[in-house]
């Protein structure tokens, strides 16, 4: 059915010759990517973040005005002054940047300009040669930070104790306003264009034959790129499907079809209020969150709390380092405001919506907590080549970062579908 993969690598590079640091957005220039290049040409990003900056957080996190406590013993009203206190000391006392800088660095990072952007983005070559190359696509408020627990076992299986014939190289960029990709100066970025932008890079990087994936915004890429169904791409799998019921639908529900719509009515009512301000009002709000760890930190905690299967805290499911690795790509960057721009962008109507028609294979996740848990047959209704479909016992919006192991199992028995022979 599928003809096989390219065995033409990408260009080799590698991340030490050319280190660099990104324009924070604050009017300082913390050094460049190599200059003088060819504008399509992949080049290799080493962040190494100037100790000023460092030390400049560190001054604001000891000098941060705190708010009363809630009046409520719960999250009703947001994240609690107590949890928020207690990863802010974290952040200024325990936490380590330099660290995870090092651990991303390590896998290396690169950038390429695409359609006037430069794309930042993690590619991880597998030793197997004959691996499938995989586009994973991050959502918010996340980051390439979420696939760092599945990298591994998705381009080194036989190390991890899987079969070498599941070998994915592993490329995760950052979507434009996010992290260490620019910052769109004009309006316009909306998820097809990512698509577009997303499937040049796989171009670039030599990719003939490959497979995409996404959850959050990274479902609506991955959709989006599938829509599109550029030559080289196989199939997509979602742990976010983009679907809903039709009015027939509704007059007929299952059980569980029935919960997914009291779930999403209670997001719609209580959980939606990020949503409305940045697809509003993403600037107002980018002052509060690039200029206040506190909010930023904040902005991002409540839905670490409010999106992933816990039992009543996000430290159940994710480390206070985990969740400040992921916070620093948008502080370092000061990304609040570019980031929640992509919901302002939605909201004109340009993005990849469920009711596209999807023609490419596709493959589905759903973890019990995700936002949205269509069914099955509202799925088909918009996915007319549904390859894979898998309902799981555990997990939540964050599914590669909460529940990795059960990740990389879905991505092999999906994609095992659409390999060569």
């Amino acid at each position: 059915m599928l003809s096989g993969l390219e065995s033409r690598p990408p260009i080799p590079v590698r991340a030490e010759e050319a280190p660099g640091w990104i324009d924070s957005g604050r009017g300082r220039t913390h050094g460049s990517l190599q200059q003088g290049n060819a504008m399509n040409q992949i080049t290799p990003f080493v962040l190494d973040v100037p100790q000023a900056e460092l030390d400049d957080l560190q001054r604001r996190l000891a000098n941060i005005r705190w708010p009363e406590q809630e009046t409520v013993g719960d999250w009703s009203q947001g994240a609690p002054l107590a949890k928020v206190r207690a990863l802010c000391d974290h952040w200024r006392t325990g936490y380590d940047w330099r660290r995870c800088e090092a651990l991303l660095n390590g896998l290396g990072q690169f950038k390429t300009h695409i359609d006037g952007l430069g794309i930042h983005f993690l590619h991880v070559r597998s030793p197997h040669p004959n691996a499938l190359p995989l586009l994973l696509t991050h959502g918010w408020p996340g980051s390439v930070i979420e696939f760092l627990k599945v990298i591994g076992p998705l381009t080194d299986p036989v190390a991890h104790g899987g079969r070498a014939e599941d070998a994915f190289h592993v490329i995760a960029p950052s979507v434009p306003g996010f992290g260490f990709s620019d910052k769109p100066s004009q309006t316009g970025w909306n998820i097809k264009r990512i698509g577009d932008a997303f499937i040049t890079l796989m171009a670039r990087l030599g990719y003939e034959r490959w497979v995409a994936q996404g959850g959050d915004v990274g479902a609506f890429v991955s959709t989006a790129i599938g829509v599109a169904r550029p030559p080289g791409c196989l199939a997509i799998h979602l742990n976010m499907p983009l679907a809903g019921p039709t009015a027939e639908d509704r007059e007929n529900l299952t059980p569980a079809e029935e919960a997914s719509l009291a779930a999403s009515a209670e997001f719609a009512r209580t959980g939606q209020g990020y949503s409305a301000q940045q697809g509003t009002r993403p600037q107002t709000l980018g002052y509060g969150l690039v200029d206040s760890p506190v909010g930023q930190a904040a902005w991002i905690y409540e839905k670490l709390w409010a999106w992933s299967d816990n039992k009543g805290s996000p430290e159940d499911v994710f480390t206070l380092d985990e969740m400040l690795d992921n916070i620093m790509l948008y502080w370092l960057p000061a990304a609040a405001a570019s980031a929640a721009r992509l919901y302002w962008e939605g909201a004109q109507g340009a993005q990849a919506r469920g009711a596209s028609q999807l023609e490419l294979p596709v493959g589905v996740s759903i973890f019990p907590k995700e936002i949205s848990r269509p069914s099955r047959r509202w799925a088909e209704r918009r996915m007319s080549n549904i390859i894979y479909w898998n309902e799981l016992d555990r997990g939540g919006h964050f599914a590669a970062w909460e529940q990795p192991d059960l990740f990389v199992q879905e991505l092999r028995s999906c994609f095992r579908l659409v390999r060569p022979a």
